[in-house]
């Protein structure tokens, strides 16, 4: 998935405006303009379109992280990966929201899409584990469909 989409559905569904986003990416400390980020919520056959970075969009899922749950007493602010990959924005995003295996296929489900705990399982191992599987576009768009309707209803 696109980082850019993947924001944009962020903001929908916690309806986050200009201001709340800024702050998020503060809690990653990460000092965002509104003109950037603004650039960055565009589709991309817009005018001014600005690409999100994998640092940008780790930055971000930090904040959101930090925003979500707060910071552990005596841990530092993460700095961000190079490389973000689709098993790390849903590993965030599980953290973010204290999400457990039960509440992430329910919230497949809602999207219509079916998966099991083992199947689930192998997206959060390390790569390299036997075991672990990548993270599709498929199972990440569906995730973030069934956020949608989750917290914004259909």
């Amino acid at each position: 998935m696109i980082n850019n989409d993947i924001l944009r559905r962020l903001r929908f569904i916690f309806d986050y405006k200009n201001a709340k986003m800024i702050k998020i990416f503060a809690k990653a400390k990460h000092e965002m303009p509104q003109e950037v980020l603004l650039d960055m919520l565009k589709k991309e056959a817009e005018e001014g379109y600005k690409p999100c970075n994998d640092k940008m969009l780790c930055r971000f899922l930090d904040g959101l992280i930090i925003e979500k749950r707060g910071l552990k007493e005596g841990a530092e602010v993460p700095e961000p990966v190079a490389q973000l990959n689709n098993n790390l924005i849903f590993k965030k995003l599980r953290v973010a929201l204290e999400l457990r295996e039960e509440d992430i296929i329910e919230t497949l489900s809602l999207a219509d899409f079916r998966m099991s705990k083992s199947e689930l399982g192998a997206l959060f191992r390390k790569p390299g584990h036997k075991h672990f599987k990548e993270c599709g576009d498929q199972v990440l768009r569906n995730f973030l469909t069934g956020l949608s309707i989750k917290y914004r209803g259909k």
